[in-house]
């Protein structure tokens, strides 16, 4: 990742909201976007304090995580900063499992996203007006 960027785990709701607004992503009231974030695993690359990257992660602690977002701003694409958010969220949900558990991963592909999710492991579940929803099974060994 760039030197001038950094991940945080904050992302106030009106910035969330912008960088929805920025990528074409449906609008609603900040006041549920609030809730949302708090009630998620996120991790923003933020460069000079303006974010540029954001994931969140719905998880219920058991074995079900659906990845809700993952945006990087248009003019950041093609940095590879898509691939570092994926990778930090894989990596902290390996990081979760204990012998013996697995979890179900999931997320919506934005239309077209779909082969930057694969390389991640996830398989299509093809839908007509929507990208594809996409899972994949995560687990650990029993030693």
């Amino acid at each position: 990742m760039n030197s001038n960027f950094m991940m945080t785990d904050t992302i106030s709701p009106e910035e969330y909201m912008e960088m929805r607004r920025i990528v074409g992503w449906h609008d609603f009231p900040v006041e549920q976007a609030a809730e949302g974030l708090k009630n998620s695993y996120k991790w923003c690359i933020r460069e000079n304090d303006r974010p540029i990257g954001l994931a969140r992660v719905v998880w219920d602690h058991g074995y079900v995580v659906y990845i809700a977002d993952v945006i990087v701003l248009p003019e950041y694409q093609g940095q590879g900063l898509g691939r570092e958010l994926m990778e930090t969220i894989l990596a902290f949900l390996r990081s979760q499992l204990k012998p013996g558990y697995r979890f179900m991963v999931t997320l919506m592909s934005a239309k077209g996203k779909n082969e930057f999710y694969k390389k991640f492991g996830f398989v299509d579940r093809p839908n007509e007006k929507f990208g594809p929803g996409m899972h994949q099974w995560m687990e650990r060994e029993v030693v």
